[in-house]
């Protein structure tokens, strides 16, 4: 490293966070300025945005926001960087998630490496056949209300690289624009569709939900596919009592439960004869639910299986 440079920024790092964000591609920021575009002048473009982020002279353009229609109504909103932003927060992922990877819990599967949303689902089917009761879970806009001042706590618990810090709050603050030109400030959460969000909303809800149901309730399963889960539960009333402590845990930290897909289900089949009105529920675009089957003998009987709501069945 140059001695006139502030960080220690590897020149190699900054080539292969170019690499990795040509091969995800996506679209274009408040620059609109394309891949293709900054490839043109590829060697000089980045080393810019090295000497910049080497020298602390970095600083993030607003990001672009872009709403995508949900399934049941309304929109969500993404938040695009710019290219030379994506490249940024790629040679920042490159150092700070292996530095909090190993930390991570089995049971969670989002954006995390060799990890999948099938695996999960395998996982989930497995227990729903050894517990009856499921908690499905869904938290409501968790890239939009993650406290800065909680993550960045967690994030100064695991790196002490200033760059590091410096930078990301910096991403975690730069404005959004919006689709009619207006600027929205941004108080809290963590652009869904910045490169480096997955893994903070990892760390945060490491904290919130993974670490403190590992602690504090060892004896039930759960599967976390970023703000989606499931929790195994042994009984009807233990359900209840989890769905209660979850509101008040995550109503600390500033999260919210989604009330229309947070809901207590029974796992119906042939060897359990309670009713209940819920019997299903959707895990990562699976349902599951209780289906009548015929046996060998040609004798019907009832079993939980799954049905994708988006593709063909590949369990």
């Amino acid at each position: 490293m140059s001695e006139a440079k502030q960080f220690d920024i590897s020149k190699k790092a900054v080539i292969a966070a170019f690499q990795a964000v040509k091969e995800n591609a996506g679209s274009y920021g408040v620059d609109e300025q394309t891949i293709k575009e900054f490839e043109e002048h590829l060697n000089n473009n980045l080393y810019k945005l090295w000497n910049r982020m080497a020298s602390g002279s970095y600083f993030p353009k607003p990001v672009r926001a872009v709403a995508i229609p949900k399934k049941n109504g309304g929109t969500r909103i993404l938040g695009i960087p710019t290219v030379e932003d994506r490249i940024a927060q790629m040679v920042a992922k490159m150092y700070f998630e292996p530095l909090v990877e190993p930390m991570f819990y089995n049971d969670s599967y989002g954006y995390r490496p060799n990890k999948s949303a099938i695996q999960a689902v395998r996982q989930a089917r497995e227990r729903c056949f050894k517990r009856d009761w499921v908690l499905e879970l869904d938290i409501k806009g968790l890239f939009d209300n993650i406290k800065h001042g909680y993550l960045m706590y967690m994030v100064e618990k695991h790196t002490q690289i200033k760059w590091l810090i410096l930078y990301i709050k910096r991403w975690l603050t730069v404005p959004f624009i919006m689709s009619d030109g207006s600027v929205a400030e941004r108080r809290s959460g963590t652009p869904q569709g910045g490169v480096i969000s997955p893994v903070l909303a990892n760390l945060f809800l490491h904290y919130v939900f993974d670490d403190f149901m590992t602690k504090a309730y060892p004896n039930i399963w759960w599967e976390r596919y970023a703000d989606d889960g499931v929790l195994h539960c042994q009984s009807y009333k233990q359900a209840v009592f989890i769905k209660q402590k979850l509101e008040e845990r995550f109503q600390q930290f500033g999260l919210e439960l989604n009330k229309e897909k947070t809901r207590i289900v029974y796992c119906k089949d042939n060897r359990r004869s309670q009713n209940y009105s819920c019997t299903q529920f959707t895990f990562l675009g699976y349902t599951f639910r209780p289906r009548l089957n015929k046996n060998k003998e040609g004798k019907f009987f009832v079993a939980l299986r799954l049905r994708s709501v988006k593709k063909p069945k590949l369990l």
